[in-house]
């Protein structure tokens, strides 16, 4: 489509994620032409860079590296960008601690951006519901609901969209995707890093509040809501609010790695949890009876996250009358590597009726020859397009708040060991995720 001419500000732009994700991002939308005629981008923050220094920080193209300017903090900011031309929009991404987003989206309406503003930000959208209801209520106070986009680059995730398209663009799933056919909806998003350099922030968060109010639910609504009316950003995110509004919090059991006291930035007396295993119910007439699991932690065996559905098991007749047949599985692997891997029955060849195990897979890797975006060229283009359908409202923030606020900081903390996945708690059998690491890995 054709895009207006655009400024794109990167508030904070002398950080990590700048550096990783952003620029590179938009530099790679550059080259696809994807960010309209002559685009201006401009960092901005406390540090003193020369537009050549600022250049000079990134490995990027030459023609986007002469796209790119920086103008030191939000004052004087309007008259920067209008010296280097007209601009239909000027978009704006808070790189910056959640504390900054309401006082810097009050500096750039006194910069008297107005109506052709439009802010990015990125979870944490608080930490729990009442903080959330402020941020959101702050930043209404500068801009429209229209204006603001809320990111979980999860959903950006070419995997977590083709869920949709798994569910909704194929008959043979419909009819059985409800708890008369399902056993159990498991989810596992597992790090073997530790903290790393975020000990200070994640001291305050704890996994729950980093991993499982945001990405980990919003993976459990596209997987289990109703078909929307339409793929407008509206239909879906309704059907998104009606799933959380049916979730509630079972069980949860809260763990933390041993050594974790000791990172830097991080309570010596803490009872952070840096895993978390939770079960929910979901209470609408296609989930009831089919309890939802999740894990999720770091300083575990591996890196993965992946959604499993175990279907029931069939009845004790015909091939499985000895009842040793077990359930069918979808497993959708998110990330390191994409991919959907079913497994079924089927007949050894050469055998009176000896059954085994088979998988069918998905691989985006084996089916697709162009490589797969990066989350962030995705979702930075659907803004400049005004594509709301990957982006969180201040509605949909605030009622996943509400699903895990019973469980935030309560309970006691066990220790596990790192490298290890602590002794499950829960009344479940998870699916051995861990063998599926080599098909499509």
């Amino acid at each position: 489509m054709e895009l207006p001419a655009t400024a794109i500000v990167i508030a904070g732009a002398s950080g990590d994620l700048a550096k990783r994700k952003l620029v590179p991002a938009l530099d790679a939308l550059f080259q696809q032409e994807k960010l309209g005629g002559a685009p201006l981008i401009v960092g901005t923050g406390r540090t003193a860079f020369t537009d050549e220094q600022f250049r000079e920080h990134f490995s990027i193209s030459a023609p986007f590296a002469r796209r790119l300017f920086y103008h030191r903090h939000l004052k004087g900011l309007r008259q920067f960008i209008d010296t280097h031309g007209t601009f239909g929009r000027v978009v704006f991404f808070l790189s910056l601690p959640p504390s900054a987003y309401a006082a810097t989206a009050q500096g750039i309406a006194a910069e008297g951006f107005g109506e052709k503003a439009v802010v990015i930000i990125e979870k944490p959208f608080g930490s729990d519901t009442a903080s959330a209801r402020t941020l959101n209520r702050n930043l209404a106070s500068f801009f429209d609901e229209s204006q603001i986009f809320r990111i979980d680059h999860y959903l950006a995730k070419e995997a977590v969209q083709n869920m949709l398209v798994f569910r909704f663009a194929n008959s043979l799933f419909y009819p059985v995707w409800n708890s008369r056919h399902v056993e159990s909806i498991q989810i596992s998003a597992l790090e073997r890093e530790g903290v790393v350099e975020r000990g200070a922030y994640f001291d305050k968060a704890g996994i729950i509040r980093d991993m499982v109010q945001n990405h980990l639910l919003q993976l459990l609504c596209l997987l289990t809501m109703e078909a929307p009316l339409t793929l407008r950003s509206d239909d879906v995110c309704c059907r998104k609010i009606d799933m959380l509004r049916a979730m509630r919090i079972d069980d949860c059991h809260r763990f933390q790695y041993a050594g974790y006291r000791s990172e830097h930035g991080v309570d010596p007396l803490s009872t952070t949890e840096t895993y978390a295993e939770l079960q929910l119910s979901i209470n609408n007439f296609r989930w009831t009876g089919a309890p939802v699991f999740i894990r999720t932690g770091k300083a575990v065996h591996r890196r993965g996250t992946e959604i499993g559905v175990r279907f029931k098991t069939i009845p004790r007749l015909l091939f499985n009358e000895a009842g040793t047949i077990p359930p069918n599985q979808i497993v959708f692997k998110i990330q390191p590597a994409e991919g959907i891997i079913l497994d079924i029955q089927s007949k050894v060849p050469g055998t009176d009726n000896t059954l085994s195990r088979s998988t069918m897979n998905f691989c985006y890797r084996d089916s697709f020859a162009s490589a797969i975006p990066e989350a962030y060229q995705r979702l930075l283009y659907d803004v400049l397009r005004g594509d709301r359908t990957l982006f969180v409202n201040a509605q949909e923030s605030e009622t996943a708040w509400e699903v895990v606020e019973p469980v935030l900081d309560r309970g006691p903390v066990a220790m596990y060991e790192q490298g290890k996945l602590p002794e499950s708690g829960l009344p479940v059998r998870w699916i051995d995720f861990d063998e599926y690491q080599g098909l499509c890995g």
